[in-house]
């Protein structure tokens, strides 16, 4: 078998990530591989607001261009960046085995108030840095005096904005620092009470063609069951409700054997609204029951919720 290509970002979180399926399939004894980095949209327009001009696809877009195109033979994703519609022919073929999938609070560097108490650190009225509509929907309510601003661009880029005084504070997901080697800046991690994760958050996720069965076979050599369950749910709730990054949609699924439980919130981006359910299931239809947890939610009202944040038709 030829040396498989693996498309990636060239961010170095998503540099990371394409070295992990490398490793993964170097110690399974698969062939050879190679990185190949694409540029996307989403990279060249980094320091605009993308939820407002194609959100997560423009991340994406290339890298699955050249998935059909047969340039590359599999693609490393965060599954949380992965749209819910995967364009035809294309499937998630694996996932690696979930990081920490909880939102990690950061401090500046050499913060005295770094590891104290999370309210104390951040004063009575923060300046909160997060481009997520998700984590302000939830952190609102926590956080009602604070000011969110959207500080954007990679881990980097977003560290040294905080540690040059432009926020208080960060909110990042966990799972980038640890991979990253900066796990000791995380000064707090938020509880699924306080803000439940996006959907996919923690997973790497590897996209494949459906018709490539050499790559499918060495995928399920390193395909974690778990991870790839949860993501299954996750996915089929983000599906089910519509949504993308342009909307406030938390979800966390937990497998435990046969079992899953899951649960999901949508809340308005001012903290006023907030629909929280919890759904139990089997691991072996974890589609179904991410697609019923959001039935429980449309019946709740999320779809007036979500309404403001979908992009026109």
């Amino acid at each position: 078998m030829n040396a498989l290509r693996i498309g990636t970002r060239g961010s170095p979180l998503a540099l990371w990530q394409a070295r992990a399926v490398q490793g993964a399939i170097r110690t399974i004894g698969g062939p050879p591989s190679e990185l190949v980095v694409i540029r996307t949209t989403g990279d060249r327009l980094a320091t605009r607001d993308l939820s407002a001009i194609g959100g997560k696809r423009l991340f994406v877009k290339e890298i699955e261009e050249a998935l059909l195109n047969g340039r590359i033979d599999l693609a490393a994703h965060s599954a949380k960046d992965l749209p819910a519609d995967l364009p035809p022919g294309l499937a998630i073929a694996a996932a690696l085995p979930r990081e920490d999938p909880r939102d990690a609070v950061v401090l500046p560097r050499g913060s005295a108030a770094a590891g104290g108490a999370l309210q104390s650190a951040l004063g009575v009225t923060p300046r909160v840095g997060t481009g997520s509509v998700r984590r302000v929907a939830q952190l609102c309510r926590a956080m009602p005096r604070a000011r969110f601003l959207a500080i954007r661009g990679n881990v980097g880029t977003r560290l040294r904005k905080l540690d040059d005084g432009e926020c208080d504070a960060l909110v990042l997901a966990a799972a980038g620092l640890v991979r990253l080697g900066l796990a000791e800046r995380v000064s707090a991690r938020l509880t699924a009470d306080e803000c439940l994760p996006a959907p996919g958050q923690g997973i790497v996720a590897i996209e494949a063609r459906e018709s490539d069965q050499a790559a499918a076979a060495v995928l399920a050599g390193i395909d974690d069951s778990d991870a790839h369950v949860a993501l299954t749910a996750e996915r089929a709730l983000v599906e089910a409700l519509g949504g993308d990054c342009r909307v406030p949609i938390g979800a966390l699924a937990a497998p435990d054997g046969a079992n899953l439980t899951m649960d999901a919130v949508v809340a308005s981006v001012d903290g006023r609204r907030l629909l929280r359910r919890r759904a139990y299931g089997s691991t072996d239809a974890a589609a179904a029951l991410g697609a019923d947890l959001a039935a429980q939610l449309l019946a709740d009202g999320a779809a007036e919720i979500l309404a403001p944040h979908r992009s026109p038709q």
